[in-house]
């Protein structure tokens, strides 16, 4: 029996969300900064460059903003008919199903917890490159990463409007380092001519583009998270639209426009030589002998600091998993309690913050690299399971309307979704098949297949804890996807055993 369609703002429970917390600028500066926009133009965008061999990735930018835009379509039209912080998760049990929503639940908490723990790795390393470089201060890496987890942790229980106001001020600091970059490099080309070529639409149909296209969506994972805030925003329905579209304009143009500019500054021809000599110092490397040792010193600290505003947007997006789960009791109860005093999630954050820092002391005993199995691997695999949760939500969305359209129209409810879902599945074709050159393995290695693998048995465990609470706890299981008013949905109705006929027996 499905459920009723209560009110989701309904005060029948207490774990609740502190509401009306967010504007539509704190919602953009959380989801722009898990992208970590720095960090994807300094990092991201030469890596691309590197890896793929190819010049095209500036348009490839433009091109995934352009899938992206397409899938904000239907996804912030759900927004407007279903307020829940769980986002993919009850969007896909909505849409397809509780079973297929639980399984949803699974691969975002894997996925996303990748994504944060990942970047411990990141900044680390480049944390403790910087103190020895500028200061001369031997510092390991897993000393630097655990300085930033006492800090996310501590910001991860406090009101999410200071967190918010944190993640401004470095976001802002970055953009602008960044912009100031891009117009150094364009007005120093090499050969003393601004070139396009970069930029030309004939490079989406090249060879390898598939991998450039895989790079590049990597940079925009985190703009989806303005539904995960829905709950704390200042009129939902308006606040999120907006955010999700200012968000993927706004770090769609600055990766396409900062991917250009370095290759204006080192001639398309020479661009993937460069990128492969100096790596993620390949922007510094361009801009030093115009801007002077000061300006480069604080793009270098921003850097970091983008790291850590990323850290600090996917602890936040884990933690209210965490929390939407819990509240349902589709995982521990504790899980849906907020703290009294601030309104966020305690006990989500709590938990991210434990299992972050178990991973990190792994990584610290076992010596590992904390730039390549950390940061890279485990980020790239993060990236991954995000892109599955989209495939499958632009699904949902279809599912979603074409049992009730709520008065949206054909192209919010049907056409954009659908082409959406299919832009994504060929993108996540293409990343499997690719997965071993963005993992720097040998194809036949079995981390290609072992990483991606890891989603297909969340899922299924997923799966199998939602059939177990059908039978179980049929309650709980009526309850999923319904947020705040979970608590006030009835349970279904019971037929005794000896009336039920053999015909209606559970399966």
């Amino acid at each position: 029996m499905s459920a009723p369609a209560p009110n989701p703002r309904a005060g029948a429970v207490s774990a609740v969300l502190a509401s009306n917390r967010l504007g539509i600028p704190s919602v953009v500066f959380f989801v722009m900064a898990a992208a970590a926009p720095l960090t994807v133009v300094a990092g991201g965008a030469t890596t691309g460059y590197a890896v793929t061999g190819i010049v095209g990735i500036p348009v490839s930018y433009l091109a995934v903003a352009v899938i992206l835009a397409l899938f904000a379509v239907g996804y912030v039209a759900m927004s407007r008919h279903v307020v829940n912080a769980g986002a993919f998760y009850t969007y896909v049990s909505h849409g397809l199903g509780r079973p297929a929503g639980v399984s949803a639940a699974f691969v975002a908490l894997l996925a996303y917890n990748a994504m944060q723990i990942g970047l411990y790795g990141g900044f680390g390393a480049v944390l403790a490159d910087y103190l020895a470089g500028r200061l001369g201060w031997a510092v390991p890496w897993w000393a630097c990463a655990l300085l930033g987890w006492a800090v996310v942790g501590t910001l991860g229980v406090l009101r999410v409007d200071l967190n918010g106001r944190v993640l401004a001020v470095m976001l802002i600091l970055e953009i602008a380092v960044a912009v100031v970059f891009d117009l150094v490099m364009v007005a120093h080309p090499a050969g003393r001519v601004v070139d396009f070529a970069t930029l030309a639409p004939a490079h989406i149909f090249a060879a390898g583009i598939g991998a450039a296209l895989v790079t590049a969506i990597t940079g925009f994972v985190g703009f989806e998270a303005t539904v995960v805030f829905s709950e704390e925003t200042k009129d939902p329905k308006r606040t999120i639209a907006r955010a999700t579209y200012i968000a993927v304009a706004v770090t769609g143009l600055l990766y396409a426009l900062s991917s250009w500019a370095m290759s204006v500054a080192t001639g398309p021809d020479r661009i993937v030589e460069a990128a492969r000599a100096d790596g993620t110092e390949l922007m510094f490397t361009l801009v030093a002998p115009h801007v002077g040792p000061t300006l480069v010193d604080v793009g270098h600290l921003l850097f970091i600091t983008s790291l850590f505003a990323a850290l600090l947007a996917f602890h936040n997006t884990v933690a209210r998993y965490l929390f939407a789960l819990g509240r349902e009791r589709v995982v521990p109860a504790a899980l849906g309690r907020t703290n009294p005093r601030t309104g966020a999630p305690l006990f989500g954050s709590l938990t991210q913050s434990l299992l972050a820092l178990g991973v990190l002391l792994g990584y610290a005993v076992a010596g590992l690299d904390p730039i390549l199995h950390l940061f890279f691997w485990v980020t790239v695999t993060g990236g991954l399971g995000v892109l599955i949760l989209m495939a499958g939500t632009s699904a949902a969305v279809v599912g979603f309307f074409a049992r009730d359209p709520h008065e949206e129209p054909a192209w919010r409810r049907a056409l954009a979704p659908a082409l959406a879902t299919l832009a994504l599945v060929t993108v996540l074709v293409v990343t499997i098949r690719e997965f071993a050159v963005l993992l720097g393995v040998a194809p036949t290695s079995p981390l290609r297949w072992l990483f991606p693998a890891s989603y297909g048995v969340a899922a299924l465990l997923g799966l199998g804890w939602a059939l177990l609470l059908r039978a179980a706890r049929p309650r709980v299981y009526a309850a999923i996807g319904w947020g705040a008013a979970s608590a006030t949905v009835p349970p279904p109705p019971t037929v005794p055993a000896a009336a039920r006929p053999a015909s209606h027996a559970r399966v």
